[in-house]
């Protein structure tokens, strides 16, 4: 989103509550949601999430004046409440454990696939799978970075607001995750390298 459609929306949830906020869900709404599915793995739970962390932006958006609306960064906002909410979403389950143990979908098909070939989309589509089951490997704070940069597409400044960081300690974490990311998928390399050989 450019900065002056930015900008509309700014004013347009300065003006109106109600109409800025659903304009906020269209616009923003997909960026959560891919968010929340690469961090937690199912599409139902970032389902629930994300209803979730709209009902605290709607809620917290009540308390702020016209002004503090306008001075939003509306993507960056939305994505810090999104981390806040799962993160709280963790440490509920972490102090319940039968609610950790519930299955990991399989959300790699979930992501479109534009390749033309029934062997390519084979091999894409198997790719994915690694690449999401290594993400999901990834402890939180590995993976919420390396999503926010990379499947939401948050520049690393967007990347260190959502994580109340500096720009440089959020260029850290994201290089971290993926040098973790790589260590995951490299057993599977050296595998394939094996038997090819």
């Amino acid at each position: 989103m450019d900065e002056k459609a930015e900008r509309q929306l700014t004013e347009l949830l300065a003006a109106d509550l109600d109409d800025g906020f659903t304009e906020l869900v269209r616009v923003h709404g997909r960026a959560v949601y891919t968010f929340l599915l690469r961090v937690c793995g199912s599409a139902t739970e970032a389902d629930d999430l994300g209803q979730d962390a709209f009902l605290r932006a709607y809620t917290a958006l009540q308390d702020y004046g016209p002004e503090r609306r306008r001075e939003l960064r509306p993507r960056a906002w939305l994505l810090t409440i999104a981390a806040n909410v799962w993160r709280n979403h963790l440490r509920t389950c972490s102090r319940r454990p039968a609610l950790a143990g519930l299955p990991v979908e399989d959300t790699a098909d979930t992501w479109t696939d534009r390749s033309p070939g029934p062997e390519e989309r084979a091999a894409l589509a198997d790719d994915r799978r690694r690449l999401v089951t290594a993400l999901l490997e990834l402890p939180e704070h590995h993976r919420t970075p390396v999503v926010l940069r990379h499947v939401v597409g948050l520049s690393y400044t967007e990347v260190a607001e959502v994580q109340r960081c500096a720009v440089g300690t959020a260029k850290a974490q994201v290089s971290r995750g993926l040098k973790s990311l790589r260590r995951l998928l490299e057993p599977e390399t050296a595998v394939l390298e094996e038997v090819t050989t």
